[in-house]
């Protein structure tokens, strides 16, 4: 029992770390610790949507804190600011109100860079509305679960 914990442990930790999140936590369960398909899933989706309302209520708010640091610290954080916020506008002109599918296919694309972190961070920037985003942001994580669920299996059928 102690060992099927650890398991799941490692599967719900792995989908936390950014960049990597469930993309790297499915496989990892269903190829390399032989869980079952389902409950992996689960706990995957669930440990890669716990950073996202932390970072949706206080990224924008960290960012701003440090622009105000003095010296280049400060002015490398004001470039990253200004930097986000140009290209958050450009993305609201091109999506208007579609932005929330923009988010959820962003966050749908199974690629390193596109999960729920870059998508509560982009949100983020866009001063989208809280609940709205972690919708979008959840439906993104799952479609991007079932899609790597479905290419896992196809490596345990490739191995076997």
């Amino acid at each position: 029992m102690l060992n099927l914990m650890k398991k799941y442990a490692i599967v719900f930790f792995v989908s936390m770390v950014p960049l990597i999140e469930l993309r790297g936590a499915i496989p990892i369960g269903v190829v390399g610790q032989q869980l079952p398909v389902f409950e992996t899933l689960v706990v995957a989706v669930i440990g890669n949507m716990l950073p996202v309302p932390i970072i949706l209520l206080f990224a924008k708010k960290v960012l701003l804190w440090c622009c105000t640091f003095p010296g280049k610290a400060g002015k490398i954080f004001q470039k990253i600011h200004e930097k986000g916020m140009k290209a958050s506008l450009k993305i609201q002109e091109k999506s208007g109100k579609g932005i929330y599918w923009g988010v959820f296919v962003f966050v749908a694309i199974p690629l390193p860079g596109t999960g729920a972190w870059t998508g509560a961070l982009g949100a983020t920037l866009l001063d989208l509305d809280f609940w709205p985003s972690v919708l979008a942001i959840m439906g993104g994580v799952i479609s991007a679960g079932l899609i790597m669920l479905a290419l896992s299996s196809l490596g345990v059928m490739a191995i076997y």
